[in-house]
């Protein structure tokens, strides 16, 4: 999704944050993403600025804290932040991470779809980080490796 910058500002507004520059780049270059991403990829996304990286960090912590930027993914121990919409839509589907390229990609909410469960678990499984690991099909591509291998020297 391509946010203006008017929409950024509005959005901003809404949420009681003030439009600053580095806030309002973050805030689209996250819009705009297709996947969640960490704070390094937020900062190789924006490229040169006059910004330090503590300035794009303390930016995604507001945006996380005003609900528009979730924490979506912790994979490898790196929190990687998404654009919410909305505020019914906190990014809750589940992510694929891959072990080689350590790229994290969004997967159809619909695959958690039998994960349904009524009762006192409900609120804690829905909002669950729900993450599957293993080789990303462009890696498989590329690789020469049988699927499910994971890359392990057999003779070791």
């Amino acid at each position: 999704m391509r946010l203006t910058e008017k929409e950024a500002r509005r959005l901003l507004q809404q949420t009681g944050l003030r439009a600053t520059a580095p806030r309002l780049a973050v805030l689209r270059v996250l819009a705009a993403a297709k996947n969640p991403l960490s704070h390094s990829e937020v900062l190789a996304e924006i490229g040169n600025s006059d910004w330090d990286q503590a300035t794009i960090y303390r930016n995604l912590v507001r945006l996380r804290d005003a609900g528009i930027a979730p924490v979506v993914s912790r994979a490898a121990g790196v929190d990687r932040y998404a654009f919410a919409h909305s505020e019914a839509d906190q990014h809750q589907h589940p992510h694929f991470i891959c072990d080689y390229c350590g790229k994290v990609e969004c997967l159809p909410a619909d695959l958690t779809g039998s994960l349904a469960v009524p009762g006192r678990w409900e609120t804690s499984v829905r909002t669950a980080m729900i993450e599957l690991r293993g080789e990303c099909p462009e890696c498989l591509a590329r690789s020469e490796r049988p699927a499910g291998s994971g890359g392990v020297d057999p003779s070791l």
